[in-house]
């Protein structure tokens, strides 16, 4: 059975002194239940509320703790009522203090919680773990840490909680601490066509080692596709040969002294393409347990824009062309307006004739191209002013190219006269 607690939102901060806080989360506990008429498919869940408990949360030396009250157990503990008390003092929650401002910032918190067993054979053991992912809207605060349960003395007055039947303290509340941990401190990157980007992920575990051996795994899922990007093997003990990399993907690496010496398991991509674009799944692995961050990489690349013509005659010939080139941008939407401004008007029209488009053409790193061509009347009048207007996402704002219509210079109108003049005399004199 599959036991998971989710948090919306509303928490409080509660003081503790010593430059210290708790926070203090609603939850929902979630339970994975059976099928319809107790069949094995079609899963259902049954939502109890809960409570997550974050105590010595670090407080920044600048934050008042007057403002912040003290949390409070219930004076008569409730068998009934999930309250999970978590100390996050050693390792401590990279970043937390996000958490004590989110109210304040009108940020939601999110927070999932399930039932975790350690991988391989496990001893006997009392201890009971779960998993928790908790987040902060806005993408500038992301972790997920295991919690162990701690050992509560029973005897005949010891309280059991109904629903996760395991002991409670005598203030009510199921003692647990954070013992492993992995975060992000960004959960969306934007990055340059062929440029490089830093994914980030870090990870921090007790004092007393859980494993000697760290393994980082990054995997790239796109479209309903996944592949592995990078893996890495290496002793946190620092011995000499012990790091073993595959790195799938060229140009992807991991500095594994940074992973030895500062938890730091961060993604390196240089020379960037379009198929690089998707959420990355960072997992960390001190056996027997495992916890991973998902970091979302959008690739963009703005688009140059130019026109086929830097100044614009008009010509006694049928209309001629102009034409607005977007080029090399990425991903594929791009919006192309043409707009005009005549001499009589005051603002800027749309054109009811937008002309024509090309097809889109795709480039070898994944970009793409673009081109309208607007067909221009020799009744346009001198003076008006042809705008290409160009928008895309990758762009700050739109990016506008003009080019103002020329009448007829004296030079070219004696030039098509005398080329007229020339040409009936050639054919009177075939004629004749």
């Amino acid at each position: 059975m599959m036991i998971q607690v989710i948090l919306f939102g509303y928490f409080l901060t509660c003081v503790s002194g010593d430059g210290v806080a708790d926070v203090v989360l609603s939850c929902t506990l979630v339970e994975e239940g059976v099928g319809v008429d107790g069949m094995g498919g079609g899963s259902q869940f049954r939502r109890t509320p809960a409570t997550l408990i974050l105590r010595d949360v670090p407080v920044a030396p600048d934050q008042s703790l007057e403002t912040l009250t003290p949390f409070v157990p219930p004076s008569i503990p409730d068998p009934d009522a999930i309250l999970l008390e978590a100390k996050v003092s050693s390792p401590q929650i990279p970043d937390a203090h996000v958490l004590l401002h989110a109210d304040c910032n009108e940020q939601e918190v999110t927070c999932e919680l399930s039932r975790y067993s350690p991988h391989g054979p496990q001893e006997a053991q009392e201890a009971t773990h779960f998993l928790v992912s908790l987040s902060v809207e806005g993408g500038e605060f992301s972790t997920a840490f295991i919690l162990q349960t701690s050992v509560v003395e029973r005897d005949h007055s010891t309280l059991i909680q109904n629903k996760l039947g395991l002991p409670l303290s005598p203030s009510g509340t199921l003692l647990t601490e954070v013992i492993f941990l992995v975060f992000s401190r960004i959960k969306s990157v934007s990055a340059p066509l062929r440029g490089d980007v830093l994914l980030s992920c870090g990870f921090r575990q007790q004092e007393t080692p859980l494993a000697q051996e760290v393994a980082v795994e990054w995997r790239l899922q796109h479209r309903g596709k996944g592949w592995k990007v990078f893996e890495m093997k290496t002793r946190l003990d620092d011995a000499e040969g012990s790091t073993v990399v595959l790195a799938e993907r060229k140009g992807s690496s991991v500095n594994a002294s940074l992973v030895v010496g500062q938890g730091d398991a961060s993604l390196t991509l240089s020379r960037l393409k379009a198929l690089d674009e998707g959420t990355y799944i960072c997992t960390v692995t001190l056996e027997p347990f495992n916890a991973q961050q998902v970091i979302q990489l959008h690739v963009t690349q703005p688009p140059e824009v130019s026109l086929s013509e830097e100044k614009f005659v008009l010509k006694m010939d049928p209309p001629q062309t102009l034409s607005c080139h977007c080029s090399k941008y990425y991903p594929l939407d791009a919006q192309m307006e043409w707009w005009s401004l005549s001499p009589e008007d005051s603002e800027p029209k749309l054109l009811l004739d937008q002309g024509s488009l090309s097809s889109h053409r795709q480039h070898g790193d994944g970009s793409y191209s673009l081109s309208s061509h607007l067909s221009v009347p020799s009744s346009v009048s001198p003076g008006t002013r042809l705008t290409c207007r160009v928008s895309h996402q990758a762009l700050d704002a739109p990016v506008s190219l003009t080019v103002v219509v020329e009448s007829p210079t004296q030079g070219s109108y004696w030039w098509v006269l005398g080329f007229l003049i020339v040409s009936v005399l050639f054919f009177h004199q075939v004629m004749t």
